[in-house]
C-alpha cells in the first residue's frame, strides 16, 4: 500500500518543448507543462464543455535527458511521479506555494499535434 502515497499518474499533451539545464554538481533538470482535458455535460444547458487543466512538471537526471530527446510541444505523454510543493515569499512579501509533479517515469504514447491544419 505504500506505493499509493503521493503517487500521480496523468496522460496529457506537452505545452512547450522541454529544455534541460544543468543546475550544479552535474544535476540535470527539465521543466515543462502538460495539459489534461476533461469533458462534462453542463447540467443547465445540456451542452458538452471541455475543461483543460495545466500541470507543472519537472524531471531530474537521465529522465530529464530522455524527456528532452523524446518529447516536443504537442506530444501526448503518460507520466508517473509525485507532488512536490515549495513555499516561498514573493517580492511583495506574500507567501506563495508552488506545486509541481516530479516525474519518476514517462511514456510517449502518441505523436505531437499537427497545428498547421
Amino acid at each position: 500500500m505504500s506505493n499509493l502515497r503521493n503517487n500521480v499518474k496523468l496522460i496529457g499533451r506537452v505545452g512547450v518543448r522541454p529544455e534541460k539545464r544543468e543546475v550544479g554538481n552535474g544535476y540535470t533538470l527539465t521543466r515543462f507543462s502538460i495539459a489534461t482535458n476533461e469533458s462534462m455535460k453542463d447540467k443547465v444547458t445540456g451542452e458538452w464543455k471541455n475543461n483543460t487543466t495545466w500541470h507543472n512538471v519537472l524531471a531530474w537526471g537521465k529522465t530529464a535527458e530522455r524527456i528532452c530527446m523524446q518529447l516536443d510541444k504537442g506530444s501526448e505523454v503518460a507520466i508517473e511521479g509525485k507532488l512536490v510543493s515549495k513555499t516561498y515569499e514573493s517580492k511583495d512579501g506574500v507567501k506563495r506555494t508552488n506545486i509541481d509533479i516530479e516525474i519518476s517515469d514517462f511514456v510517449s504514447i502518441g505523436n505531437k499535434v499537427d497545428n498547421t491544419k
